[in-house]
């Protein structure tokens, strides 16, 4: 972002580092390490951070994804009560999940690269998220809302703003990654 006003547009070169982002293979010898990593992540217990830090996004394909990080799991359906858009906590409108307020702004130095909350797509940023009570909310560069993440902690979830499944998310003491699928990911770029 240039100052004050208007983002500055993603350079081509974004497009294509989200491109090549892949959920691991396990088929693949060199990726098996990675691959167990980035799953032993999504599955370990979600614990309150200390502090924001910068998340790396990475595409997921939903049926990849073990059952209980997956959109067929009970917990992570979308049509499940506290998981719709327009549930107490998760709409666009509740206070504390709109770009309206300081804490949520594109331009909050916070929500800047550097700033600790940027979502970055291989070396480009490509928007920030915040936090809302339990509430995870991600955002483009522009402060368009993405998805959240449903508070309460039955969900490790994304959903859009339109309630279909996002992604994952992967919670550890030292920040987080995000898992999302390749229409949710694009949506950073648009």
């Amino acid at each position: 972002m240039s100052g004050r006003g208007a983002p500055a547009l993603l350079p081509a070169r974004s497009l294509r580092a989200l491109s090549m982002l892949r959920a691991p293979s396990l088929r693949a010898p060199s990726l098996r390490v990675p691959a167990l990593l980035v799953l032993s992540l999504l599955a370990a217990p979600a614990l309150p951070p200390a502090a924001f830090a910068d998340a790396p996004l990475f595409i997921v394909e939903p049926s990849q994804m073990p059952f209980d990080l997956g959109p067929g799991a009970p917990a992570n359906q979308p049509a499940r009560a506290g998981n719709l858009p327009h549930a107490p906590g998760n709409s666009g409108a509740a206070p504390g999940n709109g770009s309206g307020i300081r804490a949520n702004a594109p331009d909050n130095p916070a929500n800047l690269p550097g700033g600790g909350r940027t979502i970055w797509a291989g070396d480009e940023p490509v928007g920030y998220y915040t936090r809302n009570g339990g509430t995870l909310n991600l955002f483009d560069r522009r402060g368009h809302r993405i998805a959240y993440r449903p508070g309460g902690g039955r969900t490790k979830s994304l959903f859009s703003p339109q309630g279909t499944w996002c992604g994952t998310v992967a919670e550890t003491a030292d920040g987080i990654a995000l898992g999302l699928t390749r229409d949710c990911a694009n949506a950073f770029l648009r």
